[in-house]
């Protein structure tokens, strides 16, 4: 069967390929997919509630109060989520499986995990093209600023 190499021409738009992409996605799954752990709702809330006590503590010790400082509550809030993500981030890295362990780990021994996966990840791709196909007519006045500038470079004083 002729692929768009054999065919001589350009390649056709992404939207014509949405399953070859994700079958060569999905080909790629056993090397390239990891699943990772997320905390999510009331580990979330009381990780970040911990930040915000130890900064504020933090804070109340080098003499910066919410007395002293009105609006201290948004930096401590702000930096308790950066807080709370780095911890979480960090822990999601060091605990990844391959989707070969979560078949094996799951009893998954028909490959619906991949099918799954696979089914959502063209629709994903179809629904990004249409997007950015929705957003064609804006394209020319925002790619306006990667024009070549008129005439030679350097020669303006």
């Amino acid at each position: 069967m002729p692929n768009d190499k054999d065919r001589g021409g350009p390649p056709r738009p992404m939207s014509s390929h949405a399953d070859g992409v994700t079958g060569d996605l999905v080909k790629l799954m056993p090397r390239d997919l990891v699943f990772v752990m997320r905390f999510m709702g009331e580990s979330q809330h009381r990780l970040q509630s911990h930040f915000q006590d130890f900064i504020r503590a933090e804070l109340a010790a080098g003499g910066v109060t919410s007395e002293t400082h009105p609006m201290i509550h948004l930096f401590i809030e702000n930096h308790a989520i950066l807080l709370r993500d780095f911890v979480f981030s960090g822990v999601s890295l060091t605990r990844q499986f391959r989707v070969d362990e979560v078949e094996r780990l799951t009893g998954d021994t028909t490959s619906m995990i991949r099918v799954d996966i696979w089914d959502q990840l063209k629709s994903h791709i179809e629904t990004a093209e249409k997007q950015f196909q929705s957003q064609a007519g804006t394209l020319p006045k925002l790619l306006s600023a990667f024009e070549k500038p008129p005439g030679p470079l350097g020669s303006e004083k």
